[in-house]
């Protein structure tokens, strides 16, 4: 299991959840109540579930695909640490999401 601490956009935190690792972090958010809407059902057209990582794990997440960092560009506060939830697999270890 992989701890994931939700943040909220000043920084505090919000929640804290558990997750198996390999699981969609955008369906780990919604199920955690977190405000991402996903709203292209995880086809990648859109950047209502933009997230923003600690570095540790973006590192991790591994860098955004070049159609990702696209959406990206068109994202509210997008960070160089960004990523879509949608194309994050949780990873071993904490995971560190902040909501733009």
């Amino acid at each position: 299991m992989t701890l994931i601490r939700f943040h909220r956009p000043d920084g505090s935190l919000d929640r804290e959840v558990e997750a198996d690792e390999g699981a969609n972090l955008l369906d780990v958010a919604q199920e955690a109540g977190q405000p991402l809407e996903g709203t292209c059902g995880k086809q990648m057209s859109c950047s209502t579930c933009h997230v923003v990582l600690d570095p540790d794990s973006f590192a991790r997440s591994g860098a955004p695909s070049e159609d990702e960092d696209y959406l990206l560009d068109l994202a509210f506060d997008a960070q160089p640490t960004s990523r879509l939830a949608c194309q994050v697999a949780v990873s071993g270890g904490e995971m560190m999401v902040r909501m733009p």
